[in-house]
């Protein structure tokens, strides 16, 4: 062998050895930020999201995890502005069948009247939650429904806005034009929209047509084109970023451990995705406008959640 081979093999010899080194290093780095992502999603979810309520019991939530039972989830988005409680301007219940594969999304309209549990009064099913919080409305949701509820998630529709802000804006599909209170005029086709314009988006009702049922789908709107915009940003380095507002603006009784195992065991339920809102009629009384739902038509959305739990 050469002197001028052997010179060659030890360049290259280096230069592999150098491109190993780099390569360990790099995979150690993105090792420790993985895990400092990790470390800090586990404590954000459980020093700041996660809150029990009385209204479940987490034993037999849980065991029904385990056992990859159905569940019922509780999504409620309040609107809680200045020198104001709030409002589960938002409610909607999410049955997911891992059996099955499927997932069904109810929309229940926020001036449904109902019995308030723990108030003894009908009046609309969003008043729940300023009279009593969570509980109170988590109770009141279960007894109107006749089902039992497993997890519930709580987003400050406020705190969107920074979400929304921070993944440089959503586009969505509008299908009115009408000019914002906020000024912005929301043109018919797609849009783009930075948080204040999302939030004025999902709060108008009244120049729309279809009231609350338009009101529900741009709701709808917003919240899947985040989580998409969320799920495919570039910049991995603002995952934290969103951990962050997501800890200061939502509330849950899942801990860590609940939320990794229903991504591991229940992730293949939307592949069958069903989306059903209350029927009803709006109707005035006491000069206050009401949504009213028949027992009869209570009865069928039962029998549709009852029946999406019986394997």
């Amino acid at each position: 062998m050469s002197k001028e081979t052997k010179k060659k093999m030890k360049l290259w010899k280096k230069i592999v050895i150098w491109v190993l080194a780099v390569l360990v290093v790099t995979m150690i780095g993105g090792g420790v930020y993985a895990y400092s992502i990790y470390n800090n999603a586990k404590k954000t979810v459980n020093d700041q999201m996660h809150k029990e309520v009385t209204n479940i019991d987490q034993k037999v939530t849980k065991q029904k995890v385990d056992q990859l039972e159905t569940l019922n989830v509780l999504l409620l988005g309040v609107d809680a502005r200045a020198n104001d409680a709030g409002r589960s301007d938002t409610l909607m219940v999410l049955t997911l069948n891992p059996q099955n594969d499927q997932m069904q999304i109810l929309s229940i309209p926020r001036d449904t009247r109902t019995t308030i549990v723990g108030k003894g009064i009908e009046d609309k099913i969003n008043h729940a939650y300023a009279f009593g919080g969570i509980d109170m409305s988590i109770a009141t949701v279960e007894n109107m429904l006749d089902i039992e509820l497993d997890y519930y998630v709580e987003m400050n529709m406020e705190g969107l806005t920074e979400l929304i802000n921070e993944l440089d804006g959503i586009t969505v599909q509008n299908e009115l034009d009408w000019e914002g209170d906020n000024g912005f005029h929301y043109k018919k086709g797609e849009l783009h929209l930075d948080g204040l314009e999302a939030l004025g988006y999902v709060r108008m009702r009244k120049q729309d047509p279809s009231g609350d049922f338009g009101r529900t789908a741009r709701q709808r709107q917003v919240v899947e084109a985040t989580i998409d915009k969320g799920a495919t940003i570039a910049s991995v380095g603002k995952i934290n970023n969103y951990i962050d507002i997501l800890g200061g603006n939502m509330e849950t009784n899942m801990d860590f451990d609940d939320m990794r195992n229903l991504l591991l065991n229940y992730k293949d339920v939307r592949r069958n995705t069903s989306e059903y809102m209350l029927q009803g009629t709006g109707m005035t009384i006491d000069g206050i406008y009401y949504y009213l739902v028949s027992d009869e038509e209570l009865q069928k959305v039962n029998g549709m959640m009852v029946g999406n739990n019986q394997e």
